[in-house]
C-alpha cells in the first residue's frame, strides 16, 4: 500500500509542478491548444506513464519546465565564506532552511529529481545549497554527515547531507521552503563545513 501511495504522490507532484506549467504554455498559444479530446487525453496518458517509468510513444523533457533549476555544482572549498545559522520564515530561504529544488544528475544532465537542500549561504539571488539524501548507504561515507529526520521527508526517513560539492540553486527555483533544522543538528554541519572545507 505504502508504495502504491508513493508512486500516485510521484504521479500527483509530476503533474502539478512539471504537467500543468506546460499545459497552461500550450493554452497560451492558439496553435499549441490540443485540437480534439482524445488529443489531450493522450497528454494527461504521456504524463502518467512517464511518472511510472513507462515510455511514451512522443519523449518528454526530463527536466522540470516552468522555473529555473539547480545544474551547478563545485566543490565545497570553492564556495568557503562564513556560515552562520539564520532561519527566518520571511519567504526568503535562509541558512539553515530546507527547501525543494530541481537538482539535475551528475552524470547526466539531461534527467533530475525534485529534491530537499540544505541551505548554507547566498550569492544575492543564488543560494548555496548542500543536498540531502534518505540513502542509508551514506551513513558510511564521510563526505555526508547524518542529521536525523525530520519534516522535509514525508516518510520520516533519516537523511543525510552532502558536504563535498555545494549546489548552486536559484531562489526563483525552489518549490517550497521544506523545514527549518534545528540549530544543533546545523552546527555539526557547520562544523566539519568550517575544519574540512575551509568555510569560518
Amino acid at each position: 500500500m505504502a508504495s502504491q501511495w508513493k508512486t500516485f504522490q510521484r504521479f500527483a507532484e509530476n503533474l502539478v509542478f512539471n504537467e500543468a506549467p506546460k499545459i497552461i504554455r500550450q493554452l497560451q498559444k492558439p496553435e499549441g491548444v490540443p485540437r480534439t479530446i482524445s488529443q489531450g487525453i493522450k497528454l494527461g496518458i504521456d504524463a502518467g506513464i512517464s511518472v511510472l517509468g513507462g515510455t511514451s510513444t512522443e519523449s518528454q523533457p526530463a527536466i522540470a519546465a516552468g522555473r529555473p533549476i539547480t545544474n551547478n555544482s563545485v566543490p565545497t572549498a570553492h564556495r568557503a565564506r562564513r556560515v552562520s545559522y539564520a532561519p527566518d520564515l520571511d519567504g526568503r530561504a535562509d541558512p539553515g532552511e530546507i527547501v525543494w529544488t530541481w537538482v539535475v544528475y551528475e552524470e547526466d544532465p539531461s534527467r533530475g529529481k525534485d529534491r530537499p537542500v540544505l541551505v548554507v549561504g547566498r550569492d544575492s539571488t543564488t543560494l548555496l545549497g548542500l543536498m540531502l539524501s534518505s540513502q542509508e548507504r551514506h551513513g558510511a561515507d564521510r563526505s555526508w554527515v547524518g542529521i536525523g529526520s525530520g519534516s522535509w521527508d514525508y516518510e520520516g526517513r533519516a537523511s543525510w547531507v552532502r558536504l563535498d560539492r555545494v549546489l548552486d540553486v536559484p531562489e526563483e527555483g525552489i518549490r517550497r521552503e521544506g523545514a527549518v533544522l534545528d540549530r544543533e543538528t546545523f552546527e555539526v554541519v557547520a562544523a566539519r563545513l568550517r575544519a574540512e572545507y575551509s568555510w569560518t
